[in-house]
């Protein structure tokens, strides 16, 4: 069931998109070679609980039998989302996704990036921006009165004529008091189909980009998903409130 947001509702999951957005500029310095991805997950649980938010994604979900053990995601190079922080260390040249989600006064928020590590080449830096462009896409379609499928189709169009695959068995989300609500809205479909979209409608849009084919796996820790070829991915997310004009983007400092 989709629920509406009232502006009150609007205004609290904004607060928590910013102590996500925080994180998520703070990475920015903190992303460098030797840095290891615990380090990362440390910096970000500093930074939510100072703000007197509560990470989103640690024991989630409750009662599962691998619960994720961390307050970030962190995915490095060919990890697409869902990478478990620990003893990895960044390498120059590396990518990494850092997904963070922070929970305050009950509503949620959640936003990802990918970060360059030190220097790194063409390719890295065309699967970055790609990733990042789709997101702007998949924003400006997300418009009251149109389709989730409208979102869709500008994000898939946009990574694959950059020469990208998207991912076909994750997906953007609702989000509000809970992390994940309906609808999902996929990184591929058509114009025109799917959900109505309607003033009021929170939901998390996240292009993820294969620089191979679409496939993935999921590795023995139950959570980290990587390209099934090994080639890179990125990552970036948003959450956004829809409107009659353009999309509120809820984790932007």
């Amino acid at each position: 069931m989709i629920t509406l947001k009232s502006p009150a509702e609007i205004e609290k999951m904004r607060k928590a998109g910013r102590v996500v957005a925080e994180v998520l500029e703070a990475m920015r310095d903190k992303v460098a070679p030797g840095v290891t991805t615990a380090e990362l997950d440390e910096m970000a649980r500093e930074i939510i609980a100072r703000r007197g938010a509560t990470p989103s994604f640690l024991g989630y979900p409750p009662g599962s039998a691998h619960p994720f053990p961390a307050a970030v995601c962190s995915s490095v190079n060919e990890e697409l989302v869902h990478g478990v922080p620990g003893e990895r260390v960044l390498r120059d040249g590396d990518i990494v996704s850092i997904d963070v989600g922070a929970i305050l006064d009950g509503y949620h928020g959640d936003a990802a990036v990918t970060l360059p590590v030190g220097e790194i080449d063409v390719e890295a830096r065309r699967i970055v921006a790609a990733a990042e462009g789709a997101l702007a896409a998949g924003i400006d379609a997300a418009r009251a009165g149109g389709r989730s499928g409208d979102i869709s189709a500008a994000i898939q169009s946009y990574a694959e004529t950059r020469g990208y695959n998207v991912v076909r068995e994750y997906t953007g989300h609702g989000i509000g008091r809970q992390m994940h609500e309906d609808p999902q809205v996929p990184n591929y479909g058509e114009r025109g189909k799917g959900v109505e979209l309607h003033g009021g409608m929170t939901v998390a849009l996240e292009p993820m980009l294969l620089a191979g084919d679409s496939r993935v796996r999921v590795l023995d820790d139950h959570w980290t998903v990587v390209s099934a070829d090994g080639q890179l991915t990125a990552h970036w997310e948003h959450t956004i409130a829809v409107t009659d004009g353009s999309a509120d983007v809820l984790t932007r400092l």
